[in-house]
């Protein structure tokens, strides 16, 4: 596992570069372009697994779905940053990205630190150091596990 660590403000159009918003929908055409130009290297490089952490709105920007569809294409287990965008935090729930708000952790953080999350208990282990962050309601813990709202609702209508 992988610690890609930025700072604040990082917008959609660094996260997936808005000129492709019209050529690239599906997330094989999406996750080549993933911050190609924050960083080169994330595309090639990103592996199931990894984990961003992140300042203060990361998100802000449009409200194109193409980053978090790309960010849960290649695997990213979660994104913790100290903020995040609205519209970015809904889309994330709709896609089953998990997205925690913990300053804390973010600052903590130190290159080479391992990181452990339990998203059911609130809380994420940095090295020796925890942090906690509110526990995430069982509906989207729910949403996350069925790999987004559409699977969700799917699942949940089969049911009834």
């Amino acid at each position: 596992m992988r610690i890609w660590k930025y700072g604040d403000n990082i917008n959609t159009d660094m996260l997936f570069p808005g000129k492709y918003t019209y050529t690239c929908s599906t997330p094989e055409e999406i996750k080549p372009h993933l911050l190609e130009d924050l960083d080169p290297l994330f595309a090639k490089n990103v592996k199931e697994g990894d984990i961003i952490l992140a300042g203060r709105n990361f998100g802000c920007g449009s409200s194109r779905e193409q980053p978090v569809v790309g960010l849960k294409a290649v695997g990213i287990k979660a994104v913790i940053a100290k903020s995040f965008a609205r519209i970015f935090y809904r889309a994330a729930i709709n896609q089953g990205l998990l997205l925690i708000e913990c300053p804390e952790a973010v600052d903590a953080y130190s290159e080479g630190d391992k990181i452990e999350i339990n998203a059911e208990k609130g809380i994420i282990k940095i090295g020796d150091k925890r942090f906690s962050f509110p526990s995430l309601p069982p509906e989207i813990l729910a949403i996350r596990d069925a790999g987004g709202l559409l699977s969700y609702t799917k699942l949940k209508l089969r049911k009834k």
